[in-house]
């Protein structure tokens, strides 16, 4: 708010500047014919103030943007901490053998960060891996046979987790987020696979 005013400010300056200028070499042009590098000096003078004045404009307006730039980081370095919190904990669930209050208060906390740094697409899908959650770890415990389910549904949490932190690259890219979920549940039935093999 303060750059815009003194924006406006240093543009209402230079255009006075520059009326202001004109209208004074009309009148030196005319007065100061007997005397040659007057005109040249005043033009000078009036460049160097211009300048000045330009100069300060932009440099008002770079550091408007830098700041704005290093919020937009920090935003999203919080954004990424968050997430990465929030798998670490499903990970731990689904590793545990019994699923207990604590994680389940843990992972309320977690959804309060959710909500403050968030898309509103994160959110709903959060919403729908806590049902899953919700209906596989009924007796305190998450069974193989929900496996499946709650792959599919952590594999669309982390599809739009994705979109929120680095959709427009994936867009640049020419990846939809259908393909990346495809990826994803591929990626995750090998890992189940695997997993079957190994026990």
């Amino acid at each position: 708010m303060k750059s815009a005013s003194r924006n406006v400010v240093l543009s209402l300056l230079t255009g006075f500047l520059f009326v202001g200028g004109y209208a004074f070499l009309r009148y030196a042009y005319k007065v100061t014919d007997s005397t040659p590098f007057t005109q040249e000096i005043v033009l000078i003078i009036l460049g160097t103030v211009a300048t000045v004045l330009i100069t300060a404009m932009l440099l008002n307006k770079q550091t408007a943007v830098e700041i704005q730039k290093e919020q937009n980081i920090k935003f999203i370095e919080l954004k990424t901490k968050t997430y990465e919190e929030l798998l670490k904990k499903i990970e731990d669930m689904s590793l545990s053998v019994n699923v207990t209050n604590d994680d389940i208060i843990r992972l309320q906390f977690i959804t309060h960060r959710l909500a403050i740094f968030s898309s509103p697409q994160v959110l709903e899908e959060f919403q729908r891996f806590l049902e899953v959650l919700t209906r596989s770890a009924r007796d305190g415990k998450i069974g193989r046979d929900d496996a499946s389910a709650m792959a599919e549904s952590l594999a669309n949490l982390t599809v739009r987790i994705r979109a929120d932190l680095i959709g427009e690259m994936d867009a640049l890219g020419n990846f939809s987020q259908e393909q990346i979920k495809r990826q994803i549940l591929r990626n995750s039935s090998e890992s189940m696979e695997l997993n079957r093999a190994l026990n």
